[in-house]
């Protein structure tokens, strides 16, 4: 949404063969620069190198994105510390480095925004085999809203995206079941697609917006309002 807008855009992620791909895809898509940078999100040292690249390439830094992030399954019996230490690094620790790391472009900015991708599982639902994940993705809340706080005196806005099940590459691959049964529990008869995120996240980041900060929004087809799967009807 941010290429096709115009914008300059730096993607990063810790696999080339990613970035290449995405970079390709959103040349052809606006008028606006894309770079693909190579980082490591869960390292503090990568992420001021990130930050700094962009800075440089660009001049400035006015929205952050920080969606990085892994949902591998770990059922609570069998959960290794290097499985929880691996998601908290990534989903948590990456968030917040990902965003000290851009404080003072953000702030040189006059207009930052701050956009987080958590999830509505954990801040608001659960789901069996993912409560490390689930607790990453609490985390992102609360460090969002005192975020949004301390940051309002710099004109910095701090928002939570909470995608509820989104047709991406990852759900597919939780097999054709877990998609069918999913869709039926949705009130909107449908999974999300990447551009219902993506327009939010634009709309968050532009000077309309700019009342707007410490915010939880869940884009999720109304998964999370039933009682339960007899409320659901298609």
């Amino acid at each position: 949404m941010f290429a096709t807008a115009g914008a300059n855009v730096a993607i990063a992620a810790r696999s080339s063969a990613d970035i290449d791909a995405v970079v390709a895809d959103l040349d052809d898509r606006g008028s606006g620069k894309v770079i693909g940078i190579q980082a490591d999100v869960a390292d503090p040292m990568s992420c001021a190198n990130l930050a700094e690249t962009v800075r440089e390439t660009f001049g400035a830094i006015d929205v952050v994105c920080a969606n990085a992030g892994i949902f591998p399954e770990a059922p609570l019996a069998s959960m290794t510390p290097a499985q929880l230490s691996e998601v908290l690094d990534i989903n948590v620790k990456g968030t917040v480095y990902t965003v000290q790391s851009c404080l003072e472009a953000l702030t040189a900015s006059g207009r930052g925004r701050v956009i987080l991708t958590s999830s509505i599982t954990g801040p608001i639902t659960g789901f069996p085999g993912w409560s490390h994940y689930g607790a990453s993705k609490a985390a992102q809340l609360g460090f969002m809203r005192t975020a949004a706080i301390e940051l309002a005196p710099r004109k910095i806005t701090v928002n939570a995206i909470l995608p509820g099940n989104i047709l991406t590459e990852g759900l597919a691959d939780m097999g054709e079941d877990y998609i069918a049964g999913m869709t039926r529990a949705i009130p909107a008869g449908a999974l999300g697609t990447p551009a219902d995120i993506g327009h939010l996240a634009a709309f968050l980041a532009t000077k309309e917006a700019g009342y707007i900060t410490g915010q939880a929004i869940a884009v999720d087809g109304g998964q999370v309002l039933p009682e339960s799967p007899d409320a659901v009807s298609h």
